[in-house]
């Protein structure tokens, strides 16, 4: 399991999905990445909506696809330090 944290834009939600709430994000390196939308995986009290970028990470391979299993909101903290004038 990776435990790098990606960025990803969320795509779509699913609140009624087979297996409980989850939805699925884009990201440029990977592409699509799914995750459940309750504890432990997101941290959050709020789901996400279509738009909102969230950070990702505890990340699988599956055979349909990328999982994370840990998510949250973007936050200003996540921002790259910049430096130079």
């Amino acid at each position: 399991m990776d435990n790098k944290s990606y960025s990803a834009v969320v795509q779509a939600i699913f609140p009624n999905g087979k297996h409980g709430p989850n939805a699925v994000a884009s990201n440029k390196e990977l592409g699509n990445i799914t995750f459940f939308l309750k504890p432990p995986v997101w941290e959050e009290e709020d789901w996400p909506e279509e738009g909102h970028i969230v950070v990702l990470s505890k990340i699988s391979k599956k055979r349909a696809g990328w999982r994370a299993y840990s998510g949250r909101f973007y936050q200003p903290s996540d921002e790259q330090p910049t430096t130079g004038k």
